[in-house]
């Protein structure tokens, strides 16, 4: 009794929570684990009307929590959305939001897509005289809020629109809201990561047995000065690295317990290495002998013997006083 107690208090299990999806679109366990350390499940502490039906429960400190079984289910929705219309390129990814940029640019890369990363130039989709319009055929936006120009602008054109949903996101001219968190950059890429290999799946270009080979990290949001700090330590540990090679390189090497032979090293013989200095002395003392004092020489070198002489005689004269 108290383990069927147990069990009724846990709940429902992830198999009966995805009953409504055929099991090959069933989530692994690996990818609840991702999106509950990404924090996909975290709302705001304001709730939209409409959005009520998404979210799962109240936490004591006012933040909403979304049912992330739902968030599931419309990310499978939305992919096979996607996957309806032949033209990769008639879809249109947009983020103004900056930890959107980088997973809307990846996302169209990975899918065929095209993107818009960054403001929106109202009349992209209504005025036909500016260099950016474009015709797509379906909407991928990341927050209805920070995009709601091209949201509205969906509208005057019957433009479909799949949305990334917060607990208090308007979903007005949303027609495929996905709850999640989408004011976080790992929430996001994550996302946007696990909708492109959905897309990419129900292709076939990738295999549901293997792994995708793109990891996730490529679609999170890089910061500016982030980059440029670990650029600066690697950097740094190269040239930490080519000041100590270079230091190994010039330091001399000394071998301890060699013995070489006589030959090898050198040995001078001493009849030729005191030739040479024999005739140096010779020379020197030749050249002192012939060199005579002759001038200006001979008068300061005489000089100071006259000064001696009269030193002596003052001396003496000394000596006799005393």
């Amino acid at each position: 009794p108290k383990q069927r107690r147990r069990k009724r208090q846990q709940g429902p299990t992830m198999a009966s929570a995805f009953a409504s999806l055929p099991p090959i679109l069933q989530p692994k366990e690996e990818d609840i684990q991702m999106m509950l350390s990404a924090g996909v499940h975290t709302g705001t502490k304001n709730s939209d009307d409409a959005m009520k039906e998404y979210i799962w429960r109240r936490r004591n400190d006012g933040v909403h929590i979304l049912n992330i079984g739902k968030t599931w289910e419309k990310l499978m929705l939305a992919a096979r959305v996607i996957v309806a219309i032949e033209n990769p390129e008639d879809v249109v990814a947009i983020s103004a939001r900056p930890y959107g940029m980088r997973a809307v640019l990846k996302f169209a890369h990975y899918t065929g897509a095209q993107s818009i990363a960054g403001r929106f130039t109202p009349g992209t989709f209504t005025n036909q005289i500016t260099k950016q319009f474009r015709e797509p055929r379906l909407l991928v936006v990341t927050d209805p809020r920070t995009d709601s120009q091209a949201v509205r602008e969906s509208s005057y054109v019957n433009i479909p629109v799949i949305a990334f949903c917060d607990s208090d996101s308007p979903l007005q001219y949303v027609d495929v809201a996905i709850p999640a968190n989408n004011k976080g950059k790992y929430s996001i890429g994550l996302l946007y990561w696990l909708l492109a290999r959905e897309v990419l799946r129900l292709r076939g270009t990738v295999s549901r047995a293997a792994d995708w080979d793109v990891p996730v990290d490529l679609f999170f949001h890089r910061d500016p000065d982030e980059l440029k700090k670990a650029d600066e330590e690697q950097q740094a540990k190269l040239d930490d690295a080519a000041a100590a090679a270079a230091a190994a390189t010039t330091a001399p090497v000394y071998e301890e317990g060699v013995v070489r032979a006589p030959e090898e090293v050198g040995v001078v013989d001493p009849a030729m290495a005191a030739a040479p200095m024999d005739a140096a002395a010779g020379f020197d003392a030749s050249a002192g002998a012939a060199a005579p004092a002759g001038g200006f020489d001979a008068g300061a070198a005489a000089a100071p013997a006259a000064a001696g002489g009269w030193e002596g005689d003052a001396q003496q004269a000394a000596g006799s006083q005393w």
